[in-house]
């Protein structure tokens, strides 16, 4: 797949889309491809993890339908319109467990079959409030929960429009409200604990 990418860009832009392939950050250390730039991100702070840890505990627990997570998939995003070359690490992706999306080799896989991503705001929240956001509704990815920890706010996107390259749907719930998930895992998930 880098390879079809690497087509549509410049020379600059491939050889800096090479050098990021091959790169092998340190651990602790997260690297994104995100409209054309390298995104280097340090390891996340203690409430950012603690709203994931929580997030990913009631999927475990309470979703009709059983779930994979991973907070370190990276995903492969379609590039053209408010989207470049993007290779995201959202920081936390939910698939159905028969999917078994993440089994491949290599680093990186593709957003097919993932019914969840999940953004937890830190230093560069704008990533994830638009770009991340038009990418991943790019992509088709289904559902794209935002936890904005500067605002206080979780907000579910649904219903992606490729085209429009954005959600249709949201709903949005301030920190301590419950917030109704799709059918697909099927229970209101609990927030009180973000704050």
């Amino acid at each position: 797949m880098a390879a079809e990418v690497a087509k549509d860009c410049s020379d600059e832009e491939r050889r800096l889309l090479t050098w990021f392939l091959d790169f092998d950050p340190p651990e602790g250390i997260r690297a994104e491809f995100i409209e054309g730039e390298v995104v280097v991100s340090p390891a996340p702070a203690p409430r950012h993890e603690k709203c994931l840890s929580r997030l990913s505990r009631q999927v475990a627990r309470m979703s009709v339908t059983p779930m994979d997570y991973s907070g370190n998939a990276g995903l492969v995003l379609q590039s053209g319109g408010r989207c470049t070359k993007n290779y995201a690490i959202p920081d936390g992706v939910f698939a159905p467990m028969e999917l078994d999306l993440f089994d491949p080799e290599g680093n990186w896989i593709s957003p097919d079959g993932v019914a969840m991503v999940v953004e937890v705001t830190s230093g560069r929240a704008d990533h994830d409030r638009t770009i991340k956001r038009y990418c991943y509704a790019k992509a088709a990815l289904p559902h794209y929960m935002l936890v904005d920890r500067q605002e206080k706010l979780v907000t579910l996107f649904s219903d992606p429009d490729e085209q429009k390259q954005d959600y249709l749907g949201i709903a949005q719930v301030p920190f301590g409200k419950p917030l109704p998930l799709p059918e697909l895992f099927g229970f209101p998930l609990e927030t009180v604990d973000f704050v």
